[in-house]
């Protein structure tokens, strides 16, 4: 995979940089909750610019319908982008029509210009080859070379991922080569004990890399809405807790796997409960009780682990040489229900490891309970690429950039 840094090498002055980051950033109405996926892209627009590249980012947000919906444009982001690199960033209102041509025309040497989200355009997510080549084209005409940087959407075979880059000479940028080589130390040189966190609301979601993990991992310790899964397959009571009942021959089949190849599964002792999920709105407290995890009520619903459980999984991660983790704990957006999640990252924290924050709600966790993102490892800006690429796939947007 060739690098930015040789693409620097050769010289960009004056040249069109098609950069395909993600911008695909949380946002309350216009005002972005959480940048983290933004300042990541910086180094990578940074250097080019100061290299005299004419830098065109690119990005999506959210889920549009294939057509302009101002609830989904990246105007605040473009204004968010030109406030982290200090420098005016031009913003075109369209992804490939005459905004996005006047923009990128108009740009100096060192210039900056965001284009309007990708999935305005059909052709961007499209399932038909020729439709995603078309839109694909389009990109092209505006750049003279791509740089890929979107790790957050390298799992995906869209136009601006996987189509773009063949049509242009290309380069990885800072933000994959770092991901790229962290995903590296997680499944081809592991420092042992090897410990993997895995949480979030469903089960299904983590199946493939459960599967693959029984063959890498020393130890997998489960929380969040897919532990009563797990519950309910040994035999408990899980209440009206979330729950995959299709899922539990496949959960059965992995813990019975993971004792026949002496992987350790760390299941919680003890979840909070409520009757009723918590106003994630205005927060107002929940009352929740503590109980034994054999012991859910059959009219409550577990909403976090337990104290028990967070000093369990502290003690088994305090020893590992690296962990990776995926998932919160529990319903961390409501203070009553955080703590297993600041638990978990608190042992990250403490840990001589190598630590790895999978992206996704477990990163968005770990600003939003206010720890310093410089204590760990590394942060991941890409949640489900970071699951794809622990599953053992091959990601269409690395597959292009290798080419």
């Amino acid at each position: 995979m060739k690098t930015i840094d040789e693409l620097l090498g050769e010289g960009v002055e004056g040249k069109r940089v098609f950069v395909r980051a993600d911008l695909n950033v949380p946002l309350e109405g216009t005002t972005i909750t959480d940048d983290g996926r933004i300042r990541a892209v910086v180094p990578t627009v940074k250097a080019l610019a100061e290299a005299g590249a004419r830098v065109v980012v690119a990005s999506h947000l959210g889920r549009p319908k294939g057509a302009p919906d101002p609830a989904f444009s990246l105007a605040p982001a473009a204004a968010r982008l030109g406030e982290l690199l200090g420098a005016e960033v031009a913003f075109a209102t369209d992804t490939v029509g005459e905004s996005a041509r006047a923009t990128v025309a108009g740009l100096a040497d060192g210039g900056v210009a965001v284009i309007e989200n990708l999935r305005f355009n059909a052709g961007e997510t499209s399932k038909d080859d020729a439709e995603r080549a078309a839109f694909a084209d389009q990109l092209a005409a505006l750049a003279d070379l791509y740089v890929g940087d979107g790790f957050g959407a390298v799992h995906r075979k869209h136009a601006s991922v996987y189509d773009l880059p063949g049509k242009l000479p290309h380069a990885a940028g800072y933000l994959i080569a770092t991901e790229v080589g962290v995903l590296k130390k997680l499944t081809e040189d592991v420092r042992r004990p090897y410990a993997v966190v895995l949480g979030g609301a469903k089960v299904s979601d983590k199946l493939g890399v459960i599967d693959h993990l029984l063959e890498k991992a020393d130890r997998i310790l489960v929380g969040g809405g897919m532990a009563y899964t797990f519950l309910k397959a040994q035999g408990h009571e899980v209440g009206i807790s979330l729950l995959q009942e299709d899922q539990i021959p496949a959960v059965l089949d992995y813990l019975k796997r993971a004792e026949e190849k002496g992987v350790e599964f760390v299941l919680p002792v003890d979840v909070l409960v409520s009757p009723s999920f918590p106003d994630l709105k205005t927060k107002a407290p929940s009352n929740p009780t503590t109980v034994a995890a054999d012991a859910i009520p059959a009219d409550q619903e577990g909403l976090d682990i337990g104290p028990e459980t967070r000093k369990l999984y502290a003690s088994k991660l305090a020893d590992a040489a690296t962990v990776f983790w995926n998932g919160p704990m529990g319903v961390f957006e409501h203070p009553d229900y955080a703590e297993g999640t600041r638990a978990v990252a608190q042992a990250l924290v403490d840990s001589p490891a190598f630590t790895v924050v999978g992206g996704g709600d477990s990163a968005a966790a770990v600003r939003i309970l206010g720890f310093d993102e410089n204590a760990f490892g590394h942060i991941s800006t890409g949640g489900g690429a970071s699951l794809e690429y622990l599953e053992g796939k091959k990601l269409p947007g690395l597959v292009a950039l290798e080419k």
